[in-house]
Formats: structure tokens, C-alpha cells, sequence
């Protein structure tokens, strides 16, 4: 299990690769986002925003949103891509924000990086009574052949899909979560694929020779496995796992 320090170095390396997580990583399925947030809930604080891949979906549907990152990097290019949001540099354990400010706070790919009690405390403060948390994942859907093969050779730390998702690990003041997933699939070129690698935490704290030998596995499965070889657009599976709690 990773410590806190590790946690944090690993949620900060993104900012060394913000420009390559905007471009690869997908965005969410729109019936996802209404199911995390609902219509009525006016303000949302979207925690670990990175290049606000969730926070412009959340604005797009009416929502006002202030996103806030622990890495300045990331938050830059959510300000270019993401008109008229605020930005604050903060954490899931530490937000600079009012007490009982929001309707709902949303963590996109993000709760795992918190210390999950804390995390859950500060919601909890930020949250108005009766408002929501709402955490959501992609998952790459390894139950695919060779998309199990792709998450072994860029060296997958748990951000695929296999046979279902555990209950994040939520506290006080927080109960059961209700729960459901979206099944769906993004498009991507050869090269986004391998930009993919590129914008994973894992790699960003690889060696250069490592780095290296991760992307010749992936352009040899890319190149040789029936299901993407010669193919200009590959369409990588994804489940989206989404979970919503309710602060009392």
C-alpha cells in the first residue's frame, strides 16, 4: 500500500505531463455525469479536476463549478480549456473553501490518491446538508482479450475493469453509496494510444529506459494483435463506474 508521500508524488507527476493527459484521456459519458450530479445542484467543487476533463462536462450541463488540483500544471491547462471556472490549488484533505458552500463534490479518477478518512471529513464540511458526493472512474474493460494484453504491457496498476469494482473506501459522515456503471467505447489513433501510456502516473515516474521499453511492448501488441493491427482508429473499451453518496 502506498503512503501518503508516495500518494502525493505520484498525483503530482501528472503536472509533468498535463498537456499529454488533456490530449489522451477520455472524457465522460454525458448519462454518467447526470447520473453523478444532479440538475438541481447548482455548485460543484470538483476535487482532483486535473485539465478538468469532468469539470467542462459539469459546466457544459449548467452546473457552476470550482475546480480545484494539488498541481498548478494541470490546473493552467483547465483554465485554457475550460472558460470562466475557478481554480484553486488544493486537496481532497484540504479545500480552501467555505463551510456548507456546495450542492454536490465530485472526485473524477481522484479518490484514490486521498487519505480517505480525511477526505471524507473535509466533503463532509464542504457539502450543504442533504448534498452529494460523487465519485467516478474510467476503466479500460479488460474482459476483452486484448485489451487485458495492452494493460499488461504498459504495466496496468489496477485502473482496469475486470469482474467489478469494490465500494471506494468512504467514512463519516458518509453511508452505503448508491452505485451503478456505463459500458462504451473511445476512439483513438496509434499514436494516442501510446500517449495514453504516456499520461498514466506510473509512467511519469518511470525510468527513461523503462519508459522506453513500456512503449515498444505496447507498439508490438498494436502492431501484431489481429483486433488493431493496421487498423488507423482503434476503439479501446471503457467501463465507467460511478458511485453517489449523501451527506446527512
Amino acid at each position: 500500500m502506498q503512503s501518503r508521500n508516495q500518494k502525493l508524488e505520484h498525483a503530482l507527476s501528472f503536472g509533468g505531463v498535463a498537456d499529454v493527459y488533456e490530449a489522451s484521456r477520455p472524457g465522460y459519458p454525458a448519462e454518467a455525469v447526470a447520473w453523478l450530479v444532479r440538475e438541481d445542484e447548482a455548485h460543484v467543487v470538483d476535487v482532483g479536476a486535473g485539465t478538468g476533463k469532468l469539470t467542462r462536462a459539469l459546466a457544459s450541463a449548467g452546473h457552476e463549478v470550482v475546480a480545484v488540483d494539488p498541481s498548478p500544471d494541470m490546473l493552467e491547462v483547465l483554465r485554457k480549456t475550460v472558460q470562466g471556472v475557478e481554480t484553486l490549488v488544493g486537496t481532497g484533505e484540504r479545500m480552501p473553501l467555505p463551510d456548507e458552500s456546495a450542492d454536490a463534490v465530485t472526485f473524477a479518477q481522484a479518490w484514490h490518491w486521498v487519505e480517505a478518512s480525511k477526505a471524507s471529513e473535509e466533503v463532509g464540511r464542504v457539502l450543504k446538508p442533504g448534498g452529494h458526493l460523487g465519485l467516478i472512474w474510467n476503466s479500460r474493460d479488460d474482459r476483452v482479450d486484448w485489451v487485458s494484453e495492452l494493460s499488461v504491457a504498459m504495466h496496468a496498476d489496477g485502473d482496469q475493469y475486470t469482474d467489478g469494482m469494490d465500494d471506494p473506501h468512504v467514512h463519516a459522515p458518509f453511508g452505503e453509496p448508491e452505485r451503478t456503471q456505463f459500458e462504451w467505447s473511445q476512439p483513438y489513433t496509434r499514436e494516442g494510444m501510446l500517449d495514453l501510456v504516456r499520461s498514466r502516473s506510473y509512467y511519469a515516474v518511470m525510468t527513461p529506459e523503462q519508459q522506453r521499453e513500456t512503449l515498444d511492448r505496447v507498439r508490438r501488441l498494436l502492431d501484431t494483435h489481429e483486433k488493431t493491427a493496421g487498423s488507423e482508429t482503434i476503439a479501446l473499451p471503457y467501463v465507467t463506474m460511478a458511485f453517489r453518496y449523501t451527506r446527512p
